[in-house]
């Protein structure tokens, strides 16, 4: 779907990297600029193959003279062009915004940073567990120090990232007119954080109603119940554990009886191997599903079938389409270092 569209990319390590992925999974020509030396990234095999897949990349020195009017070359037959500095340091660069879209007005310009390119925090340094903070968008007592997270704020910034360049040159296409974005990656969280109620005081283990939330089962693994108000699903849980005693409490009933009837689905569910749990709230239609580590899920039939996880040039499981039935998912390997020196834009 976006074929044609070109796209330089001169971002690190996961948030821009992210975003351009998307981008060529739906056809974009990415053309991933480093420096010499080649990202930090490149350290860590198992980030950057499947963040920079189906890209092509190239090595330029921005503070050379000759790499710097070799990028400019670049940018003034772009599409949109996305950095992942510090506030400041593009201009520093001489590629700031205003130089490259001065060359090109229908240039789109996106900087992916902490926390935006003004406000009281733009210069402040921070990673994914500082944006989370301020944004709210932890877990309750925090994360403990060797905690092993998804990057919330890192993927949901890239994920916003991609959803605007792509609205910004739909617009370009429309009226040659660009524009610069200014995506702060706590921003994002803040943003989904007030779209949601503030959360109730405990921190116990209790979720909100009783039936939503994870529960440990006889053998140590986990299930996850997702019971909110509907109360067919509170019925289907609850004839599934053998409490049928409990199968015709309504909604306000147990909103007020959480604690309790939380308990004594946990004590159900303590009693059962989680495959039997599972198999006994899947035939009585509750919302149910099992917990996994990421090995299980890319071997998951679901995400499989539907393209979401796809198998790699060596056949293991990797990254698939985002969107299934747009695109095949990424078309390739991440490039090699410099893999492709002198090469410029494909024909549109």
């Amino acid at each position: 779907m976006l074929d044609g569209l070109r796209v330089l990319d001169l971002t690190m390590w996961r948030p821009g990297p992210y975003a351009t992925l998307l981008l060529a999974g739906m056809g974009a020509d990415v053309l991933k600029v480093e420096p010499p030396g080649g990202e930090p990234m490149r350290a860590f095999a198992g980030h950057f193959g499947p963040l920079n897949a189906g890209k092509r990349g190239i090595v330029l020195d921005l503070k050379d003279p000759e790499g710097l009017a070799r990028f400019l070359e670049l940018a003034a037959e772009a599409d949109a062009v996305v950095t992942g500095f510090r506030p400041g340091v593009a201009e520093r660069l001489g590629i700031g915004s205003a130089r490259l879209r001065a060359a090109r007005p229908s240039l789109v310009t996106c900087a992916l940073t902490g926390y935006g390119e003004t406000g009281p925090l733009a210069g402040v340094p921070g990673h994914d567990v500082n944006y989370r903070a301020t944004a709210a968008a932890l877990p309750p007592g925090g994360l403990p120090p060797d905690a092993v997270d998804l990057p919330l704020a890192d993927m949901a910034a890239a994920t916003t990232a991609a959803f605007a360049l792509t609205a910004a040159c739909l617009r370009a296409a429309k009226t040659s007119e660009g524009a610069h974005l200014d995506i702060g990656l706590a921003d994002t969280l803040a943003h989904w954080v007030s779209t949601a109620p503030p959360a109730l005081p405990g921190g116990d283990g209790i979720g909100p109603v009783a039936g939503y939330g994870v529960y440990t089962c006889a053998d140590g693994l986990r299930v996850a119940l997702g019971v909110v108000s509907e109360d067919h699903l509170w019925r289907a849980t609850c004839t599934a554990l053998g409490l049928s005693a409990l199968a015709e409490e309504p909604f306000g009933a147990r909103l007020s009886r959480v604690r309790e009837l939380d308990d004594q689905i946990r004590q159900a569910l303590k009693a059962l191997p989680r495959d039997t749990a599972l198999e006994r709230l899947t035939k009585a239609g509750a919302p149910a599903s099992a917990v996994l580590d990421r090995a299980r899920m890319l071997g998951h039939p679901h995400f499989q079938a539907r393209g979401v996880i796809a198998a790699d040039a060596t056949g293991a499981p990797g990254t698939g389409s985002l969107v299934p039935g747009t695109s095949a998912g990424p078309a390739g390997p991440a490039p090699g270092l410099d893999e492709h020196a002198g090469q410029g834009w494909r024909p549109r």
